[in-house]
């Protein structure tokens, strides 16, 4: 809904569809995925552990109105914002660490984007569910579970709580016990789950990453046909 920092937007469609009526994003960040195409006509229930974040989510799914959002003012190049929501779309891995922020082109164009598509598509998440939490803190439910944690080989940026807060056998070990169907994501460290190549993406300067992918699903033939 909003920019942040290792959101899948661009890469959602490379994962499966939904086979439950509920999605529950345990690390709900920008919940691109939940967002993607008509995923978010399910029961969607984001957990999310920053409190910043939790609280956007809070006022987008309870006060927010596109009127509301299209009356929030542009962001002009060169002034400084203290304001979260503006901090967030600075498109750096840096953002979660700063209290004040100049704006600069890319905030400036990125908050421009945000603030139309927030307008545009607020009706999509009015249904939604938000709670303020770590991951143990999600419904006990059969539901797909989209995990996208902070990467393991993430050394303590681009989120408050960082990688080095996560116990990942332990994620592991919860991971698996969930039930109905477990998408979980992760960079080319993961390896405390038997995780495959989901796809390679390409960055800047010839330098490319890696991601992984872990699926488990109650549905057999649907596990199958994701690997073959």
């Amino acid at each position: 809904m909003f920019y942040y920092y290792g959101r899948k937007k661009q890469i959602a469609k490379y994962y499966p569809s939904p086979n439950y009526k509920v999605i529950v994003e345990p690390f709900a960040g920008s919940a691109a995925y939940s967002l993607y195409k008509d995923n978010w006509k399910n029961d969607v229930i984001l957990v999310e552990k920053d409190e910043k974040v939790a609280d956007i989510w809070q006022w987008l799914v309870s006060e927010a109105t596109p009127e509301k959002i299209r009356s929030l003012p542009d962001l002009k190049v060169g002034e400084k914002s203290s304001e979260f929501l503006h901090i967030i779309h600075a498109a750096t891995k840096m953002a979660f660490h700063y209290k004040t922020i100049k704006v600069t082109p890319v905030l400036a164009r990125n908050w421009e984007i945000s603030k139309r598509y927030m307008a545009d598509n607020m009706f999509k998440v009015k249904h939604w569910k938000i709670i303020c939490g770590d991951y143990s803190k999600a419904p006990n439910i059969e539901a797909t579970w989209f995990i996208d944690p902070p990467y393991k080989e993430n050394s303590g940026k681009g989120y408050r709580y960082s990688s080095e807060f996560i116990n990942y056998d332990h994620l592991a070990k919860w991971a698996k016990s969930q039930k109905g169907e477990v998408i979980f994501c992760e960079g080319m460290y993961g390896d405390y789950l038997p995780f495959t190549p989901l796809l390679e993406l390409k960055g800047i300067a010839g330098k490319s990453s890696k991601e992984l992918i872990y699926y488990r699903s109650s549905n057999i033939c649907k596990q199958l046909e994701i690997f073959t």
